[in-house]
């Protein structure tokens, strides 16, 4: 099977919102209005900058199968850049068939071309399928951070101190 990795542009709104409805469910969130969810696709893809891209998206004979969320932070280790990846999610039924493996690739292939010097990234403890595939691609789990987050009221009252 060929999988096909590229940036997303804003002609990739819709097959951004298939992902965005289809992760939330996986991620055991409430299901997202798919009509929202295009919408906030278009957004994002229509205000970010060429230079700065958000979401890489795999797909198999024409249809979406996968999706990568980076963010590129400044400065790493010795004032190299990382790349975050926030969340990668592949659709059941294109996972094990190396989706997850050609996105990671192409964000690897990136990096690499670009000086960023690693990528960084979290899961869930209760998500054994991602830790299992991480594992395969030699991620060490990284013990040194703590994962917090500012949300909701502390994130309100953060913004008036």
């Amino acid at each position: 099977m060929a999988v096909d990795v590229r940036w997303a542009t804003t002609g990739d709104a819709v097959a951004l919102g298939v992902m965005l409805c289809e992760m939330a469910v996986h991620y055991r969130q409430p299901p997202l209005d798919s009509e929202r969810a295009m919408a906030a696709a278009r957004k994002w893809l229509g205000e970010e900058s060429p230079a700065y891209q958000h979401f890489a998206l795999a797909f198999v004979d024409g249809e979406v199968a996968g999706l990568a969320s980076v963010a590129i932070a400044h400065p790493g280790i010795d004032l190299e850049r990382l790349l975050f990846l926030k969340d990668l999610f592949v659709r059941d039924h294109a996972r094990n068939a190396g989706v997850g493996r050609a996105l990671i690739g192409f964000l690897a292939s990136h990096c690499l071309s670009e000086g960023i010097g690693r990528i960084d990234l979290t899961t869930e403890d209760w998500n054994e399928g991602a830790l299992r595939f991480y594992a395969q691609l030699g991620v060490e789990r990284h013990g040194q951070k703590i994962f917090l987050r500012l949300s909701g009221e502390a994130l309100a009252a953060a913004a008036k101190s």
